[in-house]
């Protein structure tokens, strides 16, 4: 099975030379389909980290899964943002092509394009690579040794390996 990745670098090739043209018109592949097909793709190939308010506002999306700008505000009660403020970043968040939205009137509900798997493993990688020369070794060792995993989580990552199972 063709990979998402590879779809997409033969989409953004068809697009980019011209090829594409009105022929799709009563295809389900539209251009704007396949625009936004390409959008997710330099999203996850040229993603970019996220200030901490970002990723509080991306936790909350991924909870949730579809919101109003006033139930993320009311899930970060705690820290008391504005409206105004809740709504820049979730707008900021649809710029930099980590959040889309489906309008109802003037109002929006977002919705995250990204998944915290991927965002996740994108960051925890490069991480592993600028902390730890990537060297998964060296970050397990890391946190065994600030006592952040118990001899019994290992053994419990150790079974994970040995058995394949991801």
């Amino acid at each position: 099975m063709i990979s998402l990745y590879v779809l997409l670098q033969n989409l953004s090739t068809l697009v980019k030379s011209g090829k594409f043209n009105n022929n799709y018109k009563n295809s389900c592949i539209t251009k704007n389909f396949v625009l936004s097909l390409i959008c997710i793709y330099y999203v996850l190939h040229f993603m970019e980290k996220l200030t901490n308010k970002e990723e509080e506002i991306m936790h909350v999306l991924w909870q949730l899964e579809k919101a109003f700008v006033k139930e993320v505000q009311a899930e970060l009660a705690e820290e008391n943002l504005h409206y105004n403020t809740v709504s820049t970043i979730i707008r900021n968040l649809e710029e930099k092509g980590y959040v889309g939205h489906n309008a109802f009137g003037k109002t929006h509900q977002y919705f995250p394009i990204i998944s915290r798997e991927v965002y996740g493993k994108k960051f925890l990688n490069e991480a592993t690579r600028r902390f730890f020369d990537s060297s998964y070794k060296d970050m397990v060792s890391f946190f065994a040794k600030e006592e952040k995993i118990t001899a019994k989580e290992l053994r419990e990552i150790l079974e994970i390996i040995e058995s394949k199972k991801y």
